[in-house]
């Protein structure tokens, strides 16, 4: 993940899951609860019932029927492979049970490292930062160096301080883009950590509205236009997008839409995919 300058777009493209270079990590180092989201729970460290031996998920193409939708809107971000091919060189955890603990230890702290990249690296993409694009770079490749640190160094990182470093440009990056937006900039438009959950926000005119870290669980944004908008963080589970226009929508990822409803009518930013389980 070198040559920024060359294709930044390179980085986009890489930050996803490669669940064949990985070693199930998501299936076993993450707990999770009994719940909507998981037919049944396990504590971390212990693998889920569906991982085969060769770290596939027996259920991947039913997850949805059998209860786990949870596993389908989540993503690593490219640090399962990470962890897995590079922090321990390929050497599994059920093969030498002697890396389990530091593994399972390292793959959430590159998981959140791998995360802010794939924030940063979208910055480099948008025109208004570019002033930004010099200082982006440098921590970006710091937040790369980061990622390669050894799993005894992994555990004694200050994850805080990086990610109030990286929250600050891209605080600063989302102002410029949302400054060019017209009435962007109202108070109306800065609903940042708002609870609209269940909120009828349909047809609303969000253009350039800062939703970061917004709660909008179930909300109904049917044909809302959300052009522009900040939603870094955005908590998007069940909430309605039919018809809303999401063009050049600001660190909105994979997860968020997965995690969402939308149809065939709503626009999407090119990085991103319809989500299968989406209306017609």
């Amino acid at each position: 993940m070198s040559g920024h300058n060359d294709n930044d777009t390179l980085h986009l493209d890489t930050l996803r899951g490669d669940c064949a270079n990985c070693f199930g990590l998501c299936c076993v180092a993450l707990p999770f609860t009994a719940s909507a989201d998981f037919a049944v729970g396990k504590p971390a460290g212990t693998p889920c019932g569906n991982l085969r031996d060769d770290f596939r998920c027996g259920i991947h193409t039913r997850l949805r029927d059998e209860g786990f939708p949870g596993c389908t809107v989540y993503d690593c971000f490219g640090a399962g492979q990470k962890v897995s091919q590079v922090t321990f060189g390929g050497r599994d955890w059920r093969r030498n049970p002697d890396t389990t603990q530091a593994m399972f230890a390292a793959f959430p702290v590159v998981r959140q490292l791998h995360e802010l990249l794939r924030y940063l690296a979208e910055v480099l993409e948008l025109k208004p930062a570019r002033p930004l694009h010099g200082e982006v770079r440098r921590v970006l490749d710091d937040t790369e160096r980061l990622t390669l640190l050894s799993p005894a160094e992994l555990a004694a990182l200050d994850l805080g301080a990086h990610r109030r470093v990286v929250g600050d440009l891209l605080q600063r990056a989302a102002e410029l883009v949302r400054a060019g937006v017209p009435g962007a900039r109202s108070k109306k438009k800065n609903r940042r950590g708002a609870d609209l959950m269940g909120a009828r926000l349909t047809g609303a005119d969000l253009r350039g509205a800062s939703l970061r870290g917004a709660y909008l669980i179930a909300a109904d944004l049917t044909g809302a236009d959300l052009r522009q908008a900040d939603l870094l963080g955005a908590d998007l589970r069940d909430a309605r997008l039919a018809g809303a226009d999401l063009t050049g929508a600001l660190f909105l990822t994979q997860p968020q839409l997965n995690a969402a409803r939308g149809d065939a009518r709503t626009v999407l930013p090119a990085r991103l995919a319809r989500p299968a389980h989406w209306e017609a």
